[in-house]
């Protein structure tokens, strides 16, 4: 009796590791199977600060939920706002001497143009009045020289009894008359070479004028460049202003919490971690010795460690075009002839249904059930 009891224990277990071997291999044979997987994250980042300086206020401790928009942490803004302040000084006073040059630039213009329009207009007028009266005085002269001859024609007739006296004072008359006449054109043609002198000077001072108003023009575009380098200095300095301030860039938990205030960091220094816990999938490393049927579509069950015996429905996503070690710092050489063959493995991404309790860094055991 005892004997065969035994007997019965042994067949059973016979059987049971039959069985198991059969689900076992079975499983295994219509599943690719690897216990390489971990939870990740599409959206996991440290946050930093895209300027250097101290920190002031730190609003978040670790494991706490944030919002998009939220504000994180608080770099003290002092140093940068007294660089602003000085650069709006800076360019409230460009701006002044701008606008004081501009204002003297056109009055400049109009001055020029009142007095090249006049200095101009008057060396045509007095040209056209000197000319005419050369005119007159050359013909003038031309009368003075036969009145001369008159003269004296009429002198030597009076000495000789053939006219009366009074006809000779009346041809002297004429002549001195003639003489004084042409003194006077004289004079005014002296005169109006002067006015002319004086309006050709007062054309060359405008041309100098002329000059100075493009050298001022030059001094304008210089400082009109000098103030939109400060203008754009201002606006990045309000942009660094801005940095001081470390916002959530999406909703999400802090993961990581890297710094204490105060405390001075660097420029791009981690200050938090931050994940999103609604974007989680499963990255699985699977052996190319297991990657027949495996397809992007295929089904696949994902098994989280921390979950217990929850089976959670997924789906492949992606497969990567190359292995894990493509990219390793110390890729393979097999350049010297040497070679052993390894294992390569590749990862796959895989979409869950569902990720509630899941957290990024999980262990997993993935069944990817093939095609």
């Amino acid at each position: 009796m005892g004997r065969r009891s035994g007997t019965l224990v042994i067949l059973i277990l016979i059987a049971v590791f039959l069985y198991i071997g059969y689900e076992y291999f079975g499983f295994r044979s219509v599943n690719a199977v690897s216990e390489a997987a971990f939870i990740r994250s599409d959206r996991l980042a440290n946050l930093s600060f895209k300027v250097g300086g101290k920190v002031i206020e730190m609003k978040k401790k670790e494991n706490e939920p944030v919002k998009k928009g939220e504000l994180l942490a608080v770099m003290d803004p002092t140093d940068l706002e007294i660089a602003k302040n000085e650069l709006l000084h800076m360019i409230g006073s460009l701006e002044k001497s701008l606008e004081g040059m501009q204002l003297k630039k056109r009055r400049l213009k109009e001055s020029l143009s009142l007095r090249t329009s006049i200095a101009g207009n008057n060396m045509e007028s007095v040209a056209m009045k000197l000319q005419s009266l050369e005119y007159s005085i050359k013909a003038a002269q031309t009368r003075l020289e036969k009145l001369n001859r008159d003269t004296l024609r009429y002198k030597k007739m009076l000495e000789k009894r053939l006219i009366a006296s009074s006809d000779f004072e009346s041809i002297r008359t004429e002549r001195d008359a003639l003489s004084d006449e042409i003194e006077g054109m004289k004079r005014e043609y002296r005169s109006l070479a002067a006015t002319q002198k004086s309006s050709l000077d007062a054309y060359r001072l405008a041309k100098v004028e002329q000059r100075r108003i493009e050298e001022l023009q030059k001094e304008i575009e210089a400082k009109t460049r000098a103030l939109k380098s400060k203008r754009e200095a201002l606006l990045e300095l309000e942009k660094k202003i801005g940095y001081t301030r470390l916002y959530a860039p999406f909703d999400g938990v802090i993961a990581k919490k890297f710094t204490e205030a105060p405390r001075v960091v660097k420029r791009g220094s981690p200050i938090y971690a931050l994940v999103d816990t609604s974007a989680l999938y499963c990255e699985v490393l699977l052996s190319e010795k297991k990657m027949k049927g495996v397809k992007p579509g295929n089904s696949a069950t994902v098994t989280v460690d921390a979950a217990g015996e929850r089976k959670i429905a997924g789906r492949v996503e992606s497969i990567a075009p190359t292995s894990a070690s493509t990219f390793s710092l110390v890729p393979r050489d097999i350049a010297s002839g040497e070679f052993t063959k390894l294992d390569q493995r590749f990862k796959i991404r895989i979409s869950l249904d569902d990720i509630k309790d899941l957290r990024a860094g999980m262990s997993a055991t993935v069944a990817i059930k093939r095609r």
